[in-house]
């Protein structure tokens, strides 16, 4: 027998390719191969790949391992460790593994560290970890390789995140060993797998890897990156980063990784810059990656840069990289490059996420027809469609409302075995409640095969929402309580935009509370919603308190926070607060510009305006339509008419706020001839009026008194169906009240089934303005005890109304009242009211003891009002205190010198009259001339003082003479030299001074049939002698005159005039 060293036969052992050739295996034994020892019948399983075949057993039991040493002792060789290790590492079975390790026990072997690792590996490897803890705890020493193997074995083994911790601790407790960089990439990659239990475990790690001075070696410092980035830490994750030695191709994908998890995508897109600039050649999955993140952000410019850099790279065969092309190019909504992509991938190359990613862009498009061939494709290829696919085809059936097709692929869940999938749940429910089918929904919920998933109680929500049904989605959300159901961030904003819609403020405090509770009450989505609640809904001073507690800069609540302010008339707050979001960087949107746009418009702010378009412009938004609707109110409310019809033509699709943006806008800027114009074009072009266009179009005919074109809109009104809105109502009780129908308005009062309070502040002004007081307060006695709230117009009214009949203790007990009655803060224009009560009355004393008094500094209105009543009064003292505040506050209005002067001139004071009218012309101001309107034949003639203009002028004055001298014979006496001294009466020609509403009227009488009552407009106060003369009129003509003036209406009806000479 030849014998061999041991050293020679386990060198023989370990060389792979010893055995790679039988004749030197034969060689080296000449025994004659049995059965049971040939090479060939060496079991050929073994745990590495790269392991020698040594033996095997087809059929038999597995011996191959045991019967190598049986051949090794007949040679008398003796088996060392290097023995057993490589037996080790040939086994096949567990079987086998349990026979060696009886070998190895008996063989004295079990204390060589080398031998127990391999022992340890094995086991491991089989999946039997017991018997590998085994091993490890039996070793007399441990180390640091035989540390790593358990640590590797857990980790290859995919056992919990934790026990991997809990070995590394116990390793560095017993300080037998120190951890090496094997160790550290074994902890790192056995907590990769899931959440190792927060930042401090994380932060643990890193400090011993910092300890034993591996923080700058990529091979640990890439799976620490990974491991913060996976558990939220992305700063932490950038610092390992950016602190390492060197950059591989694993560090870059780790952080583009770790930025693209956390929606990061900029830091991604940064990142690969960077990686490119240094050199290192993209892999597949940074182009994956960063793909997806342009999708995401929508730089979809900078995708089709990356598209070109992967066909440099020569990446356009990747499954991973094409996908997340089509998927950026079906987002940006070019399916034509999103198709290509998909043919050229080849079938080979494409899964699920390929057809997920191609049906859902075509599906959101609504190419429904191409999106269901697809998804005929899709299981033709043998790629079974998920969850993902049958749901991105049902959210497009409820995108577009086709409820039809919506069901058909509900049955196709039903018999994919997909129905019970949480996401097709909430896809169909999702489904039913966009096409409006409640009911269906509601069973669907209710049979749902879980209740535990919170989107489907949110969708619920969204459903009665979309109803405005607030009783059924607080009982959704009561039911979600008593489930214990946790609500997530989405559930409160659900119903707390129902309590809005409906104007639920109580329920929505409550809500409220709860949000406080489960603490979301610093959530930036449910605290926009709440503030946006709270504006709306005029509890301003909440809503800038939630506003003010944000920890974070959100451009959504501050955008909601303006918007609630000019919504409610706060324009300056409006605008205060969009400065300094403007100061603290956050950039607006689209709405903040819209809102800001608005309140600029509500106070005519051109200047500023103009500001805010410019920005708009500097920032792109010029194109969207809410901005481009805001800027047409804007120049229309400021009277810009070329520049309104100008931003007008720019826009493309106009739709029903283009038009009415324009007709509101002009009729508010008193350009109501042009809001008219609009209107009549806005039906040529085929956009039927809707209610808003009504709303304005009645509110510029009510304006000029145009009572006919109102009439004609009122029956347009009726035709299309809107005459039972509540704003339409209010609107022609305006109408026919400021056209001097009051009859005509109190039956539209009385027609209309719901009220509101600004059908009573309608009627009540409008029986204010015709002088009729008395049923003015009746009828305010009756909204209160219908238990409507007055609101401050409401007391403008009313105390307008006293002023008209001179209820002077009464409008004085009216204003008192409204703090301490109903808790309503008088404005400047109730205080004027209260003065032109008592100046009307002639306590001109107690009026100007009255502004003295008052809490608020008086403003030019209150002066004004006084100064006029000093005019009618001829007190030049009290008017001269008015004249000199008045002008100090509006120096540039020709009312205040043209009133004084007329103080003088009824004084007799010429001097002082001269003086006056010397100091206008010095600074410039020019008078407003006196202006009346009557209309003919559908055509409305203006007149001037003196005016010769007209085409029947010579007609007119001869009529006007005639007239006057049927007058005369009854009494009348002309008053037309009270503000003329002698010599200028003799100077003047006496028709020089016929005013501007006497021609207006006589033209009536001459056009005007005689059943047919005429209407005249004046833009200033009638005068006493017009005034006189009218009732002279009426009852020699035995015609109806209606003249309304700045402050009011007269009917002039057989010689008396509604206002009993009291205005």
């Amino acid at each position: 027998m030849i014998t061999k060293p041991i050293n020679c036969l386990n060198k023989c052992i370990m060389v792979p390719s010893f055995f790679s050739n039988p004749i030197i295996m034969l060689s080296t034994f000449p025994l004659t191969p049995t059965k049971e020892t040939s090479f060939h019948n060496f079991p050929k399983a073994g745990f590495h790949s790269s392991t020698p075949t040594v033996c095997s057993n087809e059929g038999g039991a597995q011996r191959g391992n045991l019967d190598f040493l049986h051949v090794m002792e007949q040679r008398g060789v003796q088996a060392d460790c290097n023995t057993y290790i490589w037996l080790l590492k040939g086994c096949g079975s567990f079987g086998e593994v349990k026979r060696l390790h009886g070998r190895i026990l008996k063989s004295g072997f079990d204390g060589e560290s080398l031998l127990c690792d391999q022992l340890i590996d094995v086991y491991i490897g089989f999946g039997e970890f017991e018997c590998g803890v085994g091993v490890f705890e039996d070793m007399p020493q441990k180390r640091v390789s035989s540390w790593n193997c358990m640590i590797h074995g857990l980790t290859r083994g995919q056992l919990s995140d934790r026990r991997v911790l809990h070995l590394f601790l116990r390793m560095i407790r017993e300080g037998g060993s120190v951890p090496d960089l094997d160790t550290f990439c074994g902890v790192l990659r056995g907590c990769s797998g899931g959440s190792v239990g927060g930042f401090k475990i994380v932060e643990q790690i890193h400090s011993q890897v910092i300890r034993y001075g591996y923080s700058n070696d990529p091979i640990v410092g890439n799976p620490l990156v990974d491991l913060y980035a996976k558990n939220g830490y992305v700063n932490s994750a950038w610092l390992v980063f950016e602190n390492l030695c060197w950059h591989d191709s694993v560090s870059f994908v780790a952080m583009i990784s770790g930025f693209s998890r956390n929606n990061l995508e900029h830091g991604a897109l940064n990142v690969f810059i960077q990686m490119l600039k240094s050199g290192i050649t993209p892999t597949p999955y940074a182009f994956s990656a960063v793909l997806s993140a342009c999708a995401k952000i929508e730089f979809y410019e900078m995708g089709e840069q990356l598209h070109a850099q992967v066909y440099k790279w020569g990446l356009t065969s990747d499954t991973f990289v094409c996908n997340a092309l089509v998927t950026m190019y079906s987002r940006r909504g070019n399916m034509v490059f999103a198709e290509s992509i998909f043919s050229e991938m080849g079938i080979n190359h494409r899964n699920a996420v390929t057809y997920n990613s191609i049906i859902s862009g075509l599906a959101q498009r609504g190419i429904y027809d191409k999106a269901l061939q697809y998804f005929d494709k899709m299981q033709l290829s043998g790629l079974k469609p998920d969850c993902v696919t049958i749901a991105s085809l049902v959210s497009s059936c409820a995108f577009t409302g086709d409820l039809h097709k919506g069901k058909q692929l509900q049955s196709y869940s039903i018999k994919a075995g997909f129905s019970s999938d949480i996401i097709i749940e909430g896809s169909l429910l999702d489904l039913y409640v966009k096409c409006s089918d409640l009911q269906t929904a509601h069973e669907f919920f209710d049979s749902a095969t879980t209740k535990d998933n919170v989107v489907l109680w949110n969708v619920m929500l969204v459903a009665y929402g979309q109803e405005c049904d607030l009783s059924g989605s607080y009982e959704i959300y009561s039911r979600m309580q008593l489930a214990s159901m946790k609500p997530n961030q989405y559930t409160f904003p659900s119903i707390l935009k129902t309590c809005t819609s409906v104007g639920a403020l109580d329920l929505g405090g409550q809500i409220h509370t709860q949000i406080i509770k489960t603490g979301f009450d610093l959530n930036i989505y449910v605290c926009s919603v709440l503030i946006d609640m709270y504006a709306k809904l005029g509890s301003l001073k909440m809503a800038r308190d939630i506003l003010e507690r944000l920890t974070e800069e959100d451009v959504v609540s501050w955008t909601a926070m303006i918007a609630g302010y000019a919504q409610n008339g706060l324009y300056v707050e409006a605008l205060r607060l969009f400065e300094e979001m403007q100061i603290r960087g956050i950039q607006s949107d689209n709405i903040g510009f819209s809102s800001a746009l608005s309140a600029c418009a509500g106070i005519q702010a051109l200047s500023q305006g103009r500001q805010i378009h410019a920005q708009i412009y500097a920032f792109g938004y010029l194109t969207d339509p809410s901005i481009g609707n805001a800027l047409i109110s804007l120049y229309a409310r400021c009277g810009k008419i070329d520049e309104a019809y100008l931003l007008f033509a720019t826009i493309d699709i106009k739709d029903h706020i283009s038009w009415n943006g324009l007709i509101s806008g002009f009729a508010q800027s008193g350009h109501y001839e042009e809001a008219m114009q609009v209107f009549t074009q806005m039906n040529h072009a085929g956009l039927g009026a809707n209610l808003y266009s009504f709303c304005s179009a009645l509110c510029a005919s009510a304006n000029i008194a145009d009572i006919k074109q109102g009439k004609q809109i009122h029956a347009r009104i009726i035709k299309t169906g809107y005459e039972s809105e509540v704003e339409v109502g209010n609107a022609l009780i305006s109408l026919y009240a400021k056209c001097g129908s009051i009859v005509d308005a109190k039956q539209k009062y009385y027609e209309m089934h719901d009220r509101n309070e600004v059908s009573w502040n309608a009627i009540i002004t409008g029986y204010s303005q015709h002088g009729c007081g008395r049923e003015a307060l009746d009828l305010f006695e009756e909204m209160k005890q219908e238990g409507v709230m007055p609101d401050h117009v409401t007391f403008v009214g009313v105390l307008s109304a006293c002023s008209h009949v001179g209820l002077v203790n009464e409008g004085l007990n009216f204003l008192k009242s409204m703090r301490e009655e109903y808790g309503i803060v008088p404005r400047p224009e109730h205080y004027a009211c209260v003065v032109d009560i008592l100046g009307r009355a002639g306590l001109l004393k107690c009026a100007k003891e009255f502004i003295e008094k008052m809490p608020i500094e008086p403003d030019a209105l209150i002066w004004r009002t006084l100064l006029s009543a000093c005019t009618v009064h001829k007190n030049v003292e009290i008017g001269e205190v008015a004249a000199q505040h008045l002008l100090e506050l509006e120096p540039e209005d020709s009312a205040t010198y043209v009133l004084l002067s007329n103080i003088y001139a009824v004084a007799r004071k010429w001097g002082y009259r001269d003086h006056m009218r010397q100091m206008m012309k010095d600074r410039n101001v020019k008078k407003e001339p006196g202006r009346s309107w009557i209309e003919v034949d559908n055509l409305v003639h203006a007149f001037y003082v003196g005016d010769r203009l007209h085409a029947l002028a010579d007609k007119i004055y001869d009529f006007l003479k005639d007239l006057n001298d049927q007058l005369s014979k009854m009494g009348y006496v002309q008053d037309r030299y009270h503000l003329l001294n002698n010599i200028e009466q003799e100077q003047k020609d006496p028709t020089v001074y016929i005013h501007s509403e006497k021609l207006a009227v006589a033209f009536g009488l001459i056009s005007l049939p005689s059943a047919i009552p005429i209407r005249v407009i004046k833009n200033l106060r009638v005068c006493s002698d017009c005034h006189n003369w009218m009732k002279f009129v009426s009852k020699v003509s035995n015609r109806s005159l209606v003249v309304r003036d700045v402050y009011r209406f007269h009917h002039f009806e057989g010689g008396i005039c509604s206002c009993r000479d009291y205005w």
